[in-house]
């Protein structure tokens, strides 16, 4: 009894690492097909070189296809990150998120590029993408197209894009894109002197005056010249008026009719 118990034993133990031996080839097996099918075997069996990569992201970012390019060019960004091309895979990376209206990831690789590249000689262009991107991220193509005004909006991504092209200016000022950047910031200030115009005739709508001259004035300081410069000067002669401070109003309305002698307020 005790003879044949062992060799059941033995047999059950010789069966165990059969299966055991077999399982381990099985999964050896299938590591073998999943590294043979691989994006970097795929890549090799193709015959896809790392400049040849490039050229095909080119030619598609020529063509106007930025969504095959981005595909190409991430390729060659994450399996050759140090390849001949790598800088310039990360600035046309930058340029085809901004063709495809993708500020997130435009932004993310923006800034990863000034963080390993601050020094690179196309360093002010990265600072004129940002820009770009940010100016882009606050800017509604269908209302543009209907001419619906959206001033109201949040104007973070606004005061964003002309701090970049502000910084662009004053640290590259002889760079070939700072003339465009300096017009660009003149149509962020019109829009953030409209915002600010807003939130102040809110203001009078809530009959808060003193808040209103004071979001009115910030105007005047920060963005003057602008078109709502005007609007800005009214809305402080009615707050004044409604506080009664009437030195402070007959400040204003003077200052309306060195700039604005036509306007309504100085008939009244």
């Amino acid at each position: 009894m005790e003879k044949i118990l062992t060799t059941t034993l033995k047999e059950s133990k010789l069966s165990m690492h059969k299966f055991a031996k077999g399982a381990v080839l099985a999964l050896f097996s299938i590591a073998i097909t999943a590294c043979s099918s691989s994006p970097d075997e795929e890549l090799k069996a193709n015959k896809t070189s790392p400049d040849v990569l490039y050229s095909q992201a080119r030619t598609s970012m020529e063509l106007g296809n930025y969504s095959k390019a981005v595909r190409s060019l991430e390729a060659l960004d994450s399996r050759y990150p140090f390849g001949p091309h790598k800088t310039q895979v990360q600035l046309d990376l930058i340029y085809a998120y901004y063709k495809l209206d993708d500020p997130a990831s435009g932004i993310a690789n923006i800034d990863r590029f000034i963080r390993l590249n601050p020094t690179h000689k196309d360093i002010d262009y990265v600072y004129y993408m940002r820009g770009l991107v940010n100016m882009q991220s606050d800017s509604y193509m269908f209302h543009d197209m209907l001419n619906i005004d959206r001033t109201d909006r949040d104007p973070k991504v606004a005061q964003d894009a002309f701090k970049d092209f502000d910084r662009l200016i004053k640290s590259y000022p002889n760079s070939k894109y700072a003339p465009d950047a300096a017009q660009r910031m003149q149509s962020l200030k019109n829009r953030l002197a409209k915002y600010s115009i807003n939130v102040a005739e809110y203001y009078m709508k809530m009959n808060a005056w003193s808040a209103a001259a004071i979001r009115a004035q910030s105007v005047m300081e920060t963005y003057p010249g602008t078109p709502s410069t005007e609007r800005a000067l009214e809305i402080m002669a009615d707050a004044y008026s409604e506080l009664g401070q009437e030195k402070l109003k007959d400040n204003v309305l003077t200052v309306m009719k060195a700039n604005y002698p036509d306007n309504k307020k100085l008939t009244n």
